[in-house]
């Protein structure tokens, strides 16, 4: 059963959704209590974490968490584990994991120190602001997330390779092996992989031959059960096995991708790759009712967002407002409203544009923002003010416990799903689409939902604005929780509700990661709320104050592990919206 299940508020919500599939009306439970619980939708048995007195890694994929988990057992730490994981997630996660993409790792020391690792794409020398305009000076979708335009200079090796160079000790070359592994000696198809691996062989991973040869059966899609061998990319994994960081941005591999960035009309040099660089940053770093939350700071919007919100929040009552009541989605709406107007406004990359962070995420201005907000109706959204571009949601998150206390989240991704879905002939490897999160083009800031503000605009070496939010919890100098998930913009309020569900509820890490979740951006100005998210009457409720709500589909999947206060055991929950994901102990 879900752990404290006798709670009184667990009790209640396990009645609302039984007394909800009987058909009993919810009104048969006193208002004050049933609006301070949320639906339970998600069976029982599916919510239970993974529990392991030492090491934890939880990701998208079973043998990419095993290749993790391995190196915890072999001595390595947590940032070497979460090295081979990532690797691994190359091989097995074709979707979203690569190493021709980037990413973010926040780091936890068992000190209670942090650090954070920037390996976000870079836009290639020959970017300017203008690159998406087509001849006649209109702005053009398709090349701004289509192609070889659209490919940034990847991150992902380097990130890996600095991280190694900054915090590990165990040789390299045996944190890439278990991806060349799976790779070379192929590895058996889910049912869930299957599927999606035949919906882009059948779309537009079809264009391009390389993709067709490495992810098809000669020409045909695979099926649940097949095994999936990826031999070109076997082989550039055994370069970077062998040769680090220059298995990657020099030789070879160099080599490969810009030939054929060369034939499709990109423009991405050797010069591009051999200056890219992955940078170690100072983690955003905010406080919550004793809580620490640490998380990534820009070219990440997420940690700066996460941390605002909760200020803004900090200031209201919300456990007496009750888990996704209509009070507590009002103010939580409202926070996210305000948080991504200010995103919008001012986050870039910081060796490019000058952020406010210090002011964005102190108490003071939080305070200034509450100001503004009505308990009793809906704020507004004009276009006028800032309008944000699409982000596709397609990244991956995962998470890792040492033995010691050492915690790492990271996510990292090709942007879209299987990025540009172009592979690097002869290489095996995807390239991410990541130029499509630099703004449209100066200017171009309209109610269709282009943004052209300066901050964010494609320009040399920098580095395009992101929502991933890789954050740790501790509280009393102890590690609490790793979270993280993928999701474009959602990203931010899928971490922000887990950390509010075990901060302010009081919920096990099986309860704060699968509760319902919800999503609102600034623009367009609508509030998103998962299936069976909340009831009729709050949704109606919600919309009385003025939101526009709509209900249904899922949100994000949040990666997560919790440390047991009482045993210490390290607690892996995979997120149940998705089932390849996978906790693996020892």
């Amino acid at each position: 059963m879900i752990d404290r299940l006798i709670d009184r508020r667990h009790f209640i919500a396990l009645f609302t959704f039984v007394s909800l599939w009987m058909g009993t009306p919810v009104a048969a439970i006193p208002p004050a209590v049933a609006a301070s619980v949320a639906p339970l939708a998600i069976q029982a048995d599916t919510i239970q974490p993974v529990r392991a007195p030492d090491g934890m890694v939880v990701s998208a994929s079973v043998d990419a968490s095993r290749a993790g988990a391995d190196v915890l057992a072999a001595g390595g730490n947590a940032v070497e584990a979460a090295i081979a994981t990532g690797f691994a997630l190359a091989v097995t996660h074709p979707f979203a994991g690569n190493i021709g993409g980037g990413g973010f790792m926040v780091i936890r020391f068992p000190d209670g120190t942090a650090t954070a690792l920037d390996f976000r794409e870079k836009a290639p020398l020959a970017a300017y602001p203008e690159m998406w305009l087509d001849d006649s000076g209109e702005y053009s979708r398709t090349k701004h997330h289509r192609g070889a335009l659209a490919v940034g200079v990847p991150g992902t090796v380097a990130g890996f390779w600095k991280a190694h160079q900054l915090y590990g000790s165990q040789d390299w070359e045996s944190l890439v092996r278990p991806a060349i592994g799976l790779a070379l000696d192929g590895f058996v198809l889910t049912d869930r992989l299957a599927r999606s691996l035949r919906g882009f062989v059948t779309g537009r991973g079809a264009a391009y031959e390389a993709t067709m040869n490495s992810f098809s059966n000669e020409g045909r899609p695979y099926s649940s059960g097949d095994r999936l061998i990826q031999t070109d990319l076997g082989r550039t994994l055994e370069r970077i096995a062998l040769e680090g960081h220059d298995g990657f941005y020099a030789g070879e591999t160099a080599r490969l991708l810009v030939a054929e960035m060369e034939r499709e009309g990109g423009i991405i040099t050797l010069e591009d790759l051999a200056r890219y660089e992955a940078r170690e940053r100072t983690p955003v770093h905010g406080t919550y009712r004793g809580y620490d939350v640490i998380s990534m700071p820009p070219p990440s919007s997420g940690g700066i967002a996460i941390v605002e919100m909760l200020n803004i929040l900090e200031g209201y009552d919300l456990a007496a407002m009750g888990h996704n009541s209509a009070e507590y989605v009002h103010h939580l709406v409202e926070a996210m409203r305000r948080a991504f107007r200010d995103r919008a406004q001012y986050v870039a990359d910081v060796d490019f544009a000058d952020v406010p962070l210090h002011g964005l995420t102190s108490k003071d201005y939080a305070a200034r923002v509450r100001s503004e907000i009505d308990g009793a109706a809906a704020g507004v959204s004009a276009p006028s003010d800032i309008v944000l571009v699409y982000e596709p949601r397609e990244t991956t998150h995962y998470s890792v416990v040492d033995g010691s206390g050492m915690a790492v989240s990271v996510t990292y991704t090709l942007e879209g799903g299987y990025g540009s879905g172009i592979t690097v002939p002869g290489a095996g490897f995807l390239l991410n689409n990541e130029m499509g999160d630099f703004n449209a083009g100066p200017g171009l800031t309209d109610a269709r939902g282009l943004i052209g503000t300066e901050p964010n605009l494609a320009r040399p070496e920098q580095r395009m604005l992101s929502s991933m939010s890789p954050s740790i919890l501790a509280r009393d100098g102890e590690l609490v929780a790793v979270v993280g998930s993928p999701g474009g913009r959602r990203i931010i309020n899928t971490v922000l509700q887990v950390l509010l569900n075990i901060m302010e509820f009081d919920m096990s890490i099986g309860e704060a990661v699968a509760a319902k979740r919800l999503h609102h951006q600034w623009l367009p100005d609508q509030v998103g709320i998962e299936s069976d998210g909340v009831s009729g009457a709050t949704a109606e409720r919600l919309r009385q104050l003025g939101h526009r709500v709509s209900v249904g589909g899922s949100q994000g999947f949040a990666q997560s592990i919790m440390i047991d206060p009482e045993t210490g055991d390290r607690l892996g929950m995979p997120d149940p919206r998705h089932d390849d994901a996978a906790a693996v102990g020892n």
